[in-house]
């Protein structure tokens, strides 16, 4: 029967997030950077906040609005103290238990203190400092993943401003700390880098296609995403900044298509987390046409077909899933929760897979809730509760 078995079948959520705890860099910091090491202060009004260096602020506590008891805050940008958020944000013990609760069999994890791509790092002076941050993190999302049993996968940032110790960071994630993939700003030009068609970056993209890691553009990595008006509420304000946060990847994509970064290098993946997958045909509709119009003749493949071999993306609120799954295929698309952040999907996980996708033909429900996840992840579906 149509959609009968969508129960047995593994959810993999291809976008959460991992509240670093408040040591996880003064733990880790050498004498030398230990007081610039990023780490949380109590401010005036009694919330947390992440500073590093001579203060600067990185980023409020965790983006996490799922308290300890289990309820979640409306209408913010995050609970005021680590003490406040759920355990399952930061432990992986607790993490599991939660996935086991809503029927959730594996998670990719993004950072938040360092930007959704590690982004905000480059906002540091100090260069040691900056590298620090990074290598400190993947060490710790490596401990995590150890203590995941094959269940969880952070994805690592790279020190970007500095290619080769990019390239060596890259290969140190993947050959010695087993990281699945990589989180990357799609707008490095905003700190005065090449724009990520630029021959420059290609010693990066061929390192990750050599070694099989998906590059994943997470909604919030630094581009232009618009202002956002003022005089709003703070509710109205954070609606508008999460709308255009995601509207941002549609630029990122058109990029990609059109670039000719995707002929360079032919089964390099590129994810685009966080952002929907509503918005896709009309896209990539748009960009056929403006392939058409404009007689672009540099490239191999039209539009669609770089979409079909080498970009994904993922759903979590939306209602008419079955559309795009029918206009663009299954192969591409996927499914995320982003836990524990403002816009997250819950609690209602499962009520929201059977609402889109139990009415579908089991072989899509199993390409968007696990396999395309998993070929493109590398995760083993069979070890998998």
């Amino acid at each position: 029967m149509v959609g009968s078995s969508i129960e047995a079948i593994p959810v993999i959520d291809v976008d959460t997030h991992f509240t670093e705890p408040p040591d996880l860099w003064t733990s880790r910091a050498p004498a030398q950077l230990r007081d610039a090491a990023p780490r949380v202060v109590r401010d005036a009004q009694g919330r947390d906040q992440w500073v590093a260096g001579g203060g600067r602020p990185l980023a409020p506590v965790g983006y996490c609005v799922v308290a300890r008891d289990g309820s979640k805050a409306g209408g913010r940008i995050t609970l005021d103290r680590f003490d406040d958020i759920h355990p399952a944000a930061s432990d992986p013990a607790a993490r599991l238990a939660f996935m086991d609760e809503h029927g959730i069999a594996a998670q990719i994890l993004y950072p938040n203190v360092l930007g959704f791509t590690g982004s905000f790092v480059l906002n540091l002076e100090d260069s040691a400092l900056r590298e620090f941050c990074v290598g400190a993190y993947n060490d710790a999302i490596a401990e995590v993943q150890a203590r995941g049993g094959g269940r969880l996968l952070p994805q690592a940032v790279l020190p970007i401003w500095d290619l080769t110790a990019a390239l060596r960071e890259l290969d140190r994630c993947h050959t010695r700390l087993g990281l699945s993939g990589i989180v990357l700003t799609d707008s490095p030009e905003v700190w005065g880098l090449p724009t990520l068609s630029d021959p420059h970056w290609d010693p990066l993209w061929s390192a990750a296609q050599e070694r099989g890691l998906p590059i994943n553009f997470h909604i919030g990595g630094g581009g232009a995403m618009g202002t956002v008006w003022s005089g709003m509420s703070e509710p109205a304000a954070i609606a508008t900044m999460s709308v255009l946060a995601d509207v941002g990847n549609i630029r990122c994509v058109a990029n990609l298509i059109f670039s000719g970064l995707l002929d360079r290098y032919p089964t390099l993946r590129f994810v685009s987390v966080e952002s929907g997958v509503g918005w896709l045909p009309f896209v990539l509709e748009l960009c056929e046409y403006q392939f058409d119009e404009n007689r672009v003749t540099n490239l191999a493949l039209r539009p669609r077909d770089y979409f079909r071999r080498q970009i994904y993306a993922s759903y979590w609120f939306e209602s008419d899933v079955a559309t795009a799954i029918d206009k663009l295929g299954a192969d591409n698309l996927m499914f995320e929760t982003d836990f524990p952040h403002p816009t997250c999907l819950y609690p209602g996980i499962r009520a929201q897979i059977d609402a889109t996708l139990g009415s579908l033909p089991e072989r899509i429900q199993r390409k968007v809730l696990c396999e395309n996840a998993a070929r493109l992840y590398g995760i083993d579906l069979a070890r998998l509760p």
